[in-house]
This record gives C-alpha cells, sequence and structure tokens, in this order.
C-alpha cells in the first residue's frame, strides 16, 4: 500500500463527529477523524512497515501518524527516527501514545525517555514520562533500573503539581505502572501517591477525572496481578 492510497482511503472514512470528539482531547489539526479500530483494519493487512511508517507519520495528519504508530518496526526505528517523531508529536494521541509506545519497544525507550522527560516543551515531556510507564509495563525487572526509577518518583513527588497539564498526567500515569508493573516498587509507589493526593488535569478548559494512583494500585493488588507485564507496548 502506498502513503496516497492510504490518505485516500483515511480521508473517505474520516467523520466529523469523531473529529469533534478527537478534538475534546488534544487531537491537532490536520486530521480526518477515523476511528482506531479502522486503523486496525489497515493494520492487518500491513503488519510492520519500517519505511511506509515514516513516510505516513511525516504527512503530519494525526489519523496517519497514529497508524504509523501501529505499524513501525521497532527494531529499525533509529534513535534520530523516534527524536524526530517526539518533536513532532504536537497531538495528545501521538505524545502520549504512538510516540511512547514505539520507543519503548525499541533499543532506545529509557536513554531517550531520560532525555525527553527534562525537556522544556510539554509534549516532549510528556511523551518521556509516557515511555518510562510502558517499558516497566513491558521489560522484565531483571532489565530494568529500579534505583533510578524509584529516584523518578521524588521527582513526580515535587513536581507534578507544578507541571503542565499534559506531563502531569503522564507523571500520574508512571506512578501508577510503576506501582503496578514493579512489585519491588509498589510501596515507593504507593508513598508518592499519597504524597501527591488529588491531581487535576484541565483539558480543553473542562475538568477531567484523573485516576487516583493509590487507589488504582491497590485494585490492581487486589486482584493479584501486581507485577504481570503486557506483551507488547501499543495497542
Amino acid at each position: 500500500m502506498t502513503v496516497q492510497a492510504i490518505m485516500t482511503e483515511l480521508k473517505a472514512k474520516g467523520t466529523d463527529g469523531v473529529k469533534k470528539i478527537f478534538v475534546k482531547h488534544g487531537i491537532k489539526e490536520p486530521f480526518f477523524g477515523v476511528k482506531i479500530e479502522y486503523l486496525k483494519t489497515i493494520q492487518k493487512k500491513i503488519k510492520k512497515d519500517y519505511q511506509l511508517a515514516k513516510d505516513l507519520y511525516a504527512t503530519g495528519n494525526a489519523d496517519a501518524m497514529y497508524l504509523a504508530g501501529l505499524i513501525a518496526d521497532e527494531q529499525k526505528m533509529t534513535k534520530k527516527d523516534l527524536a524526530l517523531w517526539a518533536t513532532q508529536a504536537q497531538s495528545t494521541n501521538i505524545s502520549d501514545y504512538t510516540v511512547p509506545w514505539i520507543a519503548s519497544e525499541s533499543q532506545y525507550g529509557y536513554e531517550l525517555a531520560q532525555e525527553w522527560v527534562k525537556s522544556k516543551q510539554e509534549h516532549i515531556a510528556a511523551a518521556g514520562w509516557s515511555t518510562l510507564s510502558n517499558l516497566v509495563a513491558i521489560k522484565p525487572d531483571t532489565e530494568l533500573n529500579l534505583p533510578a526509577l524509584k529516584k523518578l518518583l521524588t521527582q513526580v513527588e515535587t513536581k507534578i503539581h507544578k507541571a503542565p497539564d499534559r506531563v502531569r498526567s503522564r507523571m500520574n500515569g508512571f506512578v501508577i505502572a510503576l506501582g503496578s508493573y514493579v512489585p519491588a516498587l509498589t510501596t515507593d509507589a504507593l508513598a508518592t501517591a499519597k504524597k501527591m493526593g488529588t491531581v487535576t488535569i484541565i483539558k480543553e478548559g473542562t475538568a477531567c477525572k484523573t485516576p487516583d494512583a493509590g487507589i488504582y494500585i491497590n485494585k490492581v493488588k487486589a486482584k493479584g496481578s501486581l507485577g504481570k507485564k503486557k506483551k507488547m507496548a501499543r495497542c
């Protein structure tokens, strides 16, 4: 499949109703408003294609960029590719999901996440925290730098309430992920959640309920699911 053919198909499947919903969730123009479930039908046909993924992402169309993440070959993605993707990820679905998914599945995830969380640009910092969340969800604990991850909890405690919305949301998600997927740090994550207290995120002028990290982790614990890893980040 070519980029042109896919873009024509995406345009035909986009709807104004879906666009309105996406806009409320921080997705920025240009995009057609294609349902994720339809993008996945295209993904099944293509499976993985490194160059096609890069070309689709380069269109700057949020629908195409999301599809790019679904078909990206994480083994072929270079550090430069991922850095470029993070820079161009203006829409929340791309910065919070697409880029972190592929970064965490690549060999550069932790290295890039460490750089991104320090960024002054909200979308890049958000991508960094989300990448860390995905890393702890898919990597065996033996491959994780637990002391460094524990140290990041302290950073969250001191900075979360002063951070921009997108970063605040991803920091909260990191605490949840760390406490849920890494049993050795569950107690530490719960302590951080308690110190954080209520985390409020404002999106497009609307107050959105943010998951309480402590309650979420304890629910995972009650189900006996602490430490159960995911097979892959993207979904």
